[in-house]
């Protein structure tokens, strides 16, 4: 564990103002992400998958692209094989971050570490060869993902040019496309979605405004798509666009239409180690803390979504076997 004076040191001027954004000023900081206090108020039946988690390796083995959103602290295999063993979760799928680039070595090591119970979400550019496509779906990948909202692509026309090279590259391997990308793209790309030749899976509700929950423009384009079956939506991230609990509400509303368009569409996912929020200004080259969010109470918003446990067996278990073949 790095104690506080070692992070003072290494995150710089900023700290001080980033501890008093997240609302840690006056406590000692720690770069270790957080774990859960108690195990789900509920049944979690076997086979349940986190489909949404992402590992940091060491800085020195696995070093981040120049151009990134942040810097993060470590999270590792062991620490997420914690985090399960709690939650009570017996299989993964470890997404690509945006600040490894399309270098995936430390994803698919902590797959291949993980073993069969784990699957990659892997990025990918044009200059990435079949042969390592190839390498890594034999090795646990099943999907790309498009870092849109991340990398900032607003734009449906640039997003239509990705998602076909994406396509392009994958369908010869039987992989989905993963987007990060918001409900205004989805809607101005609806009728593309409905004729991929390829399942599209669409990360933390779509990037839906929780405050406005299913009222966000765009988001009956997603529940379309997803009662249409031409889509999987991941109920994840809840902390990443609304931290506030009022808020839940409109996750809650969002969750339950979409689980109610289609329950067989229906992924969920915890999106540890948590990325925190970057105030205003922050240097990426600082290292930024993970948020303190408690996962079980995350997971215990799926039972108030969905009383009915068959229907949450769906979704935690059948539908992510289904997805990524486990």
């Amino acid at each position: 564990m790095i104690t506080r004076r070692k992070f003072l040191q290494l995150s710089g001027a900023t700290t001080a103002a980033l501890l008093a954004h997240h609302g840690w000023a006056g406590e000692a900081p720690t770069l270790l992400p957080a774990q859960p206090r108690l195990g789900p108020g509920f049944e979690v039946p076997a086979g349940a998958c986190d489909t949404h988690v992402h590992i940091v390796g060491e800085a020195v083995r696995y070093p981040f692209v120049a151009k990134r959103a942040y810097t993060p602290p470590e999270a590792s295999v062991d620490q997420l094989r914690a985090l399960h063993r709690m939650l009570r979760l017996d299989r993964v799928v470890v997404v690509q971050p945006s600040f490894y680039g399309t270098d995936n070595s430390c994803t698919m090591d902590a797959v291949r570490s993980l073993g069969s119970t784990a699957r990659a979400i892997v990025v990918i550019d044009e200059k990435t060869p079949d042969t390592e496509l190839e390498m890594m779906r034999r090795n646990g990948a099943s999907g790309v993902r498009l870092n849109l909202s991340t990398a900032g692509v607003t734009d449906p026309a640039a997003s239509a040019k990705f998602l076909r090279a994406a396509v392009e590259r994958i369908r010869p391997h039987g992989w989905h496309v993963q987007l990060n990308t918001e409900p205004k793209i989805i809607a101005a790309l609806k009728k593309e979605f409905d004729t991929l030749p390829v399942m599209v899976v669409f990360d933390h509700f779509g990037g839906a405004n929780a405050a406005l929950g299913v009222k966000d423009p765009g988001f009956d384009a997603l529940l379309d798509l997803v009662k249409a079956g031409k889509a999987y939506v991941k109920i994840s991230a809840t902390n990443l666009f609304a931290t506030e609990p009022p808020h839940y509400a409109g996750y809650a509303a969002m969750a339950k239409a979409l689980i109610a368009a289609n329950p067989d569409r229906i992924l969920w996912g915890t999106n540890w180690p948590h990325p925190g929020a970057r105030p205003p200004g922050h240097d990426v080259s600082q290292l930024l803390p993970w948020r303190d969010i408690d996962d079980t109470v995350v997971m215990n918003l799926l039972a108030v979504w969905e009383p009915d446990a068959a229907v949450r067996k769906k979704i935690l278990v059948d539908n992510p076997a289904r997805l990524f073949g486990f």
